[in-house]
């Protein structure tokens, strides 16, 4: 029986080998009757204990594997989410976009939005501001509120937003008409009862027709900011993110503020980056002066 690896044994004493491989082998614990001798007549060298020290492995006996018992899933494809899918391809990869990206203060929103809810029967959201800002600023600047129609330009005269929906099979957009001339008061109430019948899939084709720019909002799900997908027939997309408390500056002082990031999606075959530049310091101001927007 042979000696295991990190004993010795008399009968190395007995196995060919220079004395210098001798003690190699018993300072690193290996039997020389595993190491196979490379010198004249199988005589061991000092170069075969380094090779045997390096080949040494420590076989481990593999874990046994782990799986999952949940299983693979294929949900069919609805009719819904094939058009969904087909025009956000069409308007990805056939509208050439650009982003620009505004950080916005909230300070002076959140202050106007507590004192508009101290009387207003219905409970105004940021997202109702943002809603009424951009379609202000829309108003301001029209090349924003066009559309692309191959061989023209179509400027838009109505400012209908399209406000983006989260259902299970996808996005939906029901559309707020004429919103630039609605109170907060009656974005608020379109916007809920829109949101309402979408996620019931109870949307009427003409409640989605018509929009002439889309937001979309993600700030409820913590998110500091994204990109949107432009929908068409509209020139640009406006992605909403979290009001997030950080420290600004102001007045050479750091502070505790609000701030929102937005980013416009535009196509850049309508809008160039000048005028989404533009639309987006007007979009700022609105809700960095909330009080314009109630004149």
């Amino acid at each position: 029986m042979s000696a295991p690896v990190g004993t010795t044994s008399g009968i190395d004493e007995r196995i060919k080998a220079s004395p210098l491989a001798k003690k190699m082998a018993k300072e690193r614990g290996i039997s020389l009757q595993q190491v196979h001798g490379s010198g004249e007549q199988g005589r061991i060298v000092k170069q075969d204990i380094i090779d045997f020290n390096e080949s040494a492995v420590v076989t481990v006996s593999p874990s046994p594997a782990i799986t999952s018992s949940i299983e693979d899933r294929e949900i069919p494809v609805s009719q819904m989410r094939k058009v969904i899918a087909r025009r956000l391809s069409e308007s990805k990869f056939g509208a050439p976009h650009f982003y620009v990206t505004i950080e916005v203060s909230m300070d002076e929103a959140i202050k106007a939005r507590a004192l508009l809810n101290e009387s207003a029967p219905p409970k105004i959201s940021f997202n109702d501001m943002v809603l009424k800002a951009a379609a202000l600023a829309l108003r301001k600047h029209p090349a924003v509120n066009s559309s692309w129609l191959g061989d023209k330009i179509r400027i838009n005269g109505q400012v209908n937003v399209g406000v983006a929906v989260a259902v299970s099979e996808g996005l939906l957009v029901p559309v707020i008409r004429n919103a630039d001339v609605k109170s907060f008061s009656q974005i608020n109430e379109e916007v809920k009862q829109l949101a309402e019948l979408a996620r019931a899939k109870k949307l009427q084709p003409e409640q989605m027709q018509g929009n002439t720019f889309t937001i979309s909002n993600l700030g409820m799900f913590d998110v500091d900011e994204f990109t949107a997908i432009i929908n068409p027939p509209d020139a640009c997309i406006l992605a909403v993110g979290s009001i997030v408390e950080k420290p600004v500056v102001r007045q050479g002082n750091i502070v505790v503020g609000n701030t929102m990031k937005v980013t416009l999606s535009s196509d850049h075959r309508v809008v160039d980056g000048a005028t989404a530049a533009q639309f987006l310091q007007t979009f700022k101001a609105l809700l960095e002066s909330p009080v314009r927007m109630l004149l």
